[in-house]
């Protein structure tokens, strides 16, 4: 089976409240992008704001880690999660890495994440996988 790697797109409280469950949640608990996944994919989240719907600028990457071997599951509210193995890591905002990752070298690159999941370069997932497990070496 070949590893996939992800980036989901969730308002950072949303994504903070799946990493201390153990889980993931996209397209407001849609059921659809979650059968995409497979167990050991890797699933980096984006958060462009705090909270849903705010316009406050956050622009940050917000958790990593890789896809769980359980099947998509009914949570809270009747939404899809997918159950996934968080690593410890900081968060870290976009801009000063957007020179750095693939995915974003394209122009208009930011329209695809309106799908709120996408699939990444195993090369990019590295160096996020890097940058948000490692914080220290960037400021070093």
């Amino acid at each position: 089976m070949v590893t996939r790697y992800w980036l989901g797109v969730a308002c950072a409280e949303h994504v903070r409240r799946g990493r201390s469950g153990g889980f993931m949640q996209v397209n407001h608990g849609k059921l659809a992008p979650l059968r995409r996944l497979s167990p050991g994919d890797g699933i980096v989240y984006y958060s462009p704001s705090q909270l849903l719907g705010a316009k406050d600028g956050f622009q940050s990457f917000t958790a990593i880690g890789f896809v769980a071997a359980s099947a998509p599951h009914v949570g809270e509210g009747g939404m899809f999660r997918r159950d996934v193995d968080w690593l410890a890591a900081a968060e870290h905002p976009i801009r000063p890495l957007l020179d750095w990752l693939d995915f974003t070298q394209t122009a208009n690159w930011g329209y695809s994440l309106r799908f709120g999941l996408i699939e990444i370069p195993a090369v990019d997932f590295d160096f996020l996988r890097h940058v948000l497990t490692q914080p220290a070496l960037l400021s070093a």
